[in-house]
């Protein structure tokens, strides 16, 4: 490998926010594109996730509106890159007490009004789409945009798409250090130094680091979940359930609902899977006779205040950020945006409620 390599956009981070971004950016004809990860895809959170593309209950109501124009893009998507597995299930978030559903009335009403479809559901209607549920549901709200995609399957298109395109990969090469010399960046990596006239940081947990190397302050934390894969069983959950579970096209059932503060520690704990099969039973209790094959746990990044770190960084021109949870959701809409501001310098939805300057704004 030489040296130095010229490159007009660099992208580091090779995850489904990362690879987004690739494709459209390459399928809009940019071209000498670099995507570098520390790993190999689906090594950090895109391949530690249920995989949903949910929208509704999403806070505030604009948020879950700009998710369902992410939603919206992927059955185009999917026809273009090949075979995803993606499902529009539609998406029940189950309730049980009166309490809840006053809270979900609300929700309803102000999501309807943000142009979100979503329905309040009681218990019959509840159980007329999930037949099995546990008979304690007072009711749930409904969307029928909400759904599912394989992450792995995601990745995989999404790479030899990319590929087919164009762009370049430099898997297994963590980034030392980032330079601006001369109105480029120099990115420092194991394997050599390369160059761009753009970098884009889409590194996810790591993008903090990136950000600091260039005195970019990036407000992210780290969330572990943890997850209970079952055996295959035949089709007997029909929907994304929210905040809880799905059941693969293959037959397992995915259950995790935990959101824990620990750090970069990716272990799965014997209290925590515990009391997510306990939660599982509870909506579906003829999970008490499943086998569960394996466990895992994914690092979730989750922007301080939980909505996405889009667009330019203001201090540093030419450099730009793409940084959320609800990656797997929001990549095809992500891939578009980040792809017309890099190329036009303006976007078709605006993203001025995402932009890193609004931290800058709060008082300390």
């Amino acid at each position: 490998m030489n040296n130095q390599h010229e490159y007009e956009v660099i992208i580091i981070g090779a995850g489904v926010v990362g690879n987004g971004i690739a494709y459209h950016l390459s399928e809009k004809k940019q071209k000498n594109i670099l995507v570098v990860d520390k790993g190999f895809p689906l090594s950090g959170t895109s391949g530690a996730t249920q995989a949903w593309v949910w929208v509704h209950g999403k806070k505030p109501d604009a948020y879950a509106y700009f998710t369902k124009c992410s939603a919206e893009l992927y059955p185009e998507l999917e026809r273009k890159i090949g075979d995803i597995e993606y499902a529009r299930t539609g998406g029940i978030e189950p309730f049980f007490s009166v309490e809840e559903m006053k809270e979900a009335e609300k929700m309803v009403q102000s999501q309807n009004k943000a142009g979100v479809p979503v329905e309040l559901l009681n218990r019959e209607e509840v159980l007329k789409k999930e037949p099995h549920f546990s008979r304690n549901v007072v009711g749930a709200t409904y969307s029928p945009v909400d759904g599912n995609v394989n992450p792995f399957k995601l990745l995989e298109k999404y790479i030899k798409a990319n590929r087919d395109q164009g762009v370049t990969f430099s898997f297994y090469n963590e980034v030392t250090g980032i330079d601006k010399k001369a109105g480029k960046f120099v990115v420092n990596t194991q394997k050599g130094k390369f160059t761009a006239e753009k970098l884009v940081l889409a590194g996810g947990l790591w993008t903090k680091k990136l950000g600091a190397f260039l005195d970019v302050s990036v407000p992210i934390k780290k969330v572990r979940g943890q997850i209970i894969v079952t055996e295959p069983l035949k089709p007997f959950i029909h929907h994304t359930i929210g905040g809880m579970m799905r059941q693969m096209q293959c037959g397992p059932v995915l259950i995790g609902y935990s959101m824990e503060k620990v750090g970069y520690d990716r272990r799965s704990t014997l209290n925590m899977i515990q009391e997510t099969a306990k939660f599982g039973i509870q909506y579906y209790p003829d999970l008490a006779k499943a086998n569960v094959v394996r466990c895992f746990s994914g690092i979730r990044v989750v922007p301080e205040d939980g909505i996405p770190i889009l667009g330019k960084v203001p201090q540093v021109d030419q450099l730009y950020i793409a940084v959320t949870h609800s990656g797997v959701t929001l990549s095809p809409l992500i891939g578009t945006l980040m792809s017309e501001l890099i190329m036009k310098d303006t976007t078709s939805i605006s993203i001025k409620d995402y932009q890193i300057s609004r931290f800058s704004k709060q008082p300390v």
